[in-house]
């Protein structure tokens, strides 16, 4: 996987694959055999700030901590992105898919882990 512009966090992506986030405002996403498949803001136009962490959740939505913008968002496998989180955070840059629809993110403003639920079911 080269051309990465400043590759800062790496995680599981949807279908085997995996996501990366680069510290010049994009994620990138390859496919199981680590072919590029695009990246967010090509694919939704969603623009970033500083994307930071990244988790994919058992849906295979990708869910991006936004360190400069101070949110999270997910993004759907169809649809347009979902602000999860924009209250409460100043510098989210972790953050973990958990059990029953909880998403943990680890917020380096305030130096504490907020854990949200963001799912009532699961399908």
């Amino acid at each position: 996987m080269l051309g990465l512009e400043g590759p800062c966090w790496v995680g599981p992506g949807p279908d085997g694959g995996l996501t990366v986030s680069e510290e010049f405002g994009d994620v990138r996403l390859f496919g199981s055999a680590r072919q590029p498949l695009g990246s967010l803001r090509g694919l939704t136009g969603h623009t970033f700030g500083n994307p930071a962490g990244i988790c994919t959740d058992v849906e295979g939505s990708v869910i991006v901590a936004d360190e400069q913008q101070g949110h999270v968002t997910l993004f759907p496998r169809a649809g347009a992105p979902i602000c999860l989180v924009s209250e409460g955070l100043r510098r989210p840059l972790g953050v973990a898919c958990a059990p029953q629809g909880q998403l943990v993110v680890a917020d380096a403003g305030d130096g504490n882990i907020k854990v949200y639920q963001y799912r009532s079911q699961w399908a």
